[in-house]
């Protein structure tokens, strides 16, 4: 019986205000995961309380909730804030990683990345 369970395919939650990223990232993610999409992070915090997914990927540069502060809500909330979070930024500098870090999120990988060093990140916090 536990082996049905370690290959249960893992729920990953896209946050990104921009439809087209999520498109290539369920189009690369989709044979490892069962990947959903939040436009926004008032949609994500929705989202990941009613159907909490293993993984979050959270842009963090989005209009209203950015990515820092959807970060720190979910992992103040108690049904979330064990969900492993992944950021993804255009912002590459020391400065913004450790905001990201500071924010509560698990990983932090910056725009352009390759899909190899995304799945890393995503493997060594899952």
């Amino acid at each position: 019986m536990s082996s049905l369970v370690e290959h249960k395919i893992k729920r990953l939650l896209v946050v990104d205000d921009e439809y087209f990223n999520f498109e290539m990232l369920k189009t690369a993610l989709t044979s490892k995961f069962d990947v959903s999409y939040a436009d926004s992070g008032k949609s994500c915090l929705a989202s990941a309380i009613a159907n909490p997914p293993d993984i979050i990927l959270l842009d963090v540069c989005m209009p209203g909730l950015d990515g820092y502060d959807t970060c720190r809500m979910l992992k103040h909330t108690p049904e979330t804030k064990n969900i492993p979070i992944v950021m993804v930024s255009g912002l590459e500098s020391p400065s913004e990683k450790q905001a990201g870090f500071n924010a509560g999120c698990d990983a932090y990988v910056v725009k352009p990345f390759s899909m190899g060093t995304l799945l890393e990140q995503i493997d060594t916090v899952v």
